[in-house]
């Protein structure tokens, strides 16, 4: 028995193909004239140059047609009357979005695989968004708003503890200017999934009093003097409901009165402050007097 026929051929198969291989690509570049190589060469060129002319042609166009997109979509949204943040966030987002799909569609046609650029693309893309987690859900909330339009620049609003003047509302965030001239910025993600409180959606508001005297007043005196200053009071109207007074509680040291009365919104600060001091000065002139916490002690002597 042969002993070298037991031992393994394939490395001895591989490098024989390797040389032959060699020895054939070597042949050919012997015997291939040169001209033969100058016009395969010449042919690859030609190949390759109408690939990138093509390329060229499509992103040409494509960058005509994006541009005919993005002009499409301002006309729809001026006509509509779409507030101008967010036609412009829409269409740089539309145009960001045509013009990725462009760039990978002309590297493939230059014969690039696409495959791994996309999925790079989509990797990316995905790191960047958990990245900017907090700014994409500000990006978010604010087109909601936008759209929706909960409140507008100029209305007074109450919302996640802060009340104010809305001074601008932008694509990430919302300013408002309190009473006291405090300037508080609110990301626009927490505005849209919070409760939010516009003093200013309708034209009228109630404004809403209570009054507490000292026990043994009588309650239709105070009733009477009440509503005598809601009479005198012009900016009250009587819609969507007449001035409303009520005894509404016995407290521990007073009885409380409730007052109900509506006015024009853009009133109601004015009402609520003058009325509040007409009550102040105008009860005690009818010997109707304000109580002061009172605790009865008893001691109890053995």
């Amino acid at each position: 028995m042969n002993i070298l026929s037991l031992l393994p051929t394939e490395p001895t198969d591989t490098l024989n193909q390797v040389q032959a291989e060699i020895a054939a690509v070597a042949q050919k570049l012997s015997i291939t004239p040169a001209d033969e190589l100058l016009v395969e060469l010449i042919n690859k060129a030609v190949s390759f140059g109408l690939k990138v002319l093509a390329a060229l042609l499509i992103y040409t166009i494509g960058i005509w047609l994006i541009r005919k997109f993005r002009s499409m979509l301002g006309k729809i949204f001026q006509r509509k009357e779409t507030d101008a943040t967010i036609a412009s966030f829409v269409q740089s987002i539309a145009g960001i979005a045509m013009t990725i799909v462009l760039i990978i569609i002309t590297i493939g046609v230059l014969g690039i695989d696409t495959t791994s650029f996309a999925a790079l693309l989509a990797g990316g893309g995905m790191a960047i968004g958990m990245a900017l987690n907090g700014t994409v859900q500000n990006f978010a909330g604010g087109i909601m708003i936008l759209i929706f339009k909960p409140f507008k620049a100029g209305d007074y609003i109450e919302s996640q503890g802060y009340s104010g003047t809305v001074s601008e509302v932008t694509i990430t965030s919302t300013k408002l200017v309190t009473t006291d001239n405090r300037v508080i910025i609110i990301p626009n993600g927490l505005m849209s999934n919070g409760i939010i409180n516009n003093f200013s959606n309708q034209t009228k508001r109630r404004v809403d009093l209570t009054v507490d005297v000292e026990y043994g007043s009588s309650s239709e005196t105070v009733k009477t003097v009440l509503m005598k200053l809601i009479e005198e009071e012009t900016r009250v109207i009587n819609e969507p409901a007449a001035p409303f007074i009520a005894l509404s509680a016995l407290k521990d040291s007073s009885v409380q009165f409730t007052i109900r009365i509506w006015v024009n919104a853009d009133d109601y600060w004015g009402v609520y402050f003058d009325m509040t001091e007409k009550i102040y000065n105008e009860l005690p002139k009818h010997g109707i007097q304000f109580p002061f916490p009172q605790l009865d002690v008893n001691i109890k002597q053995n």
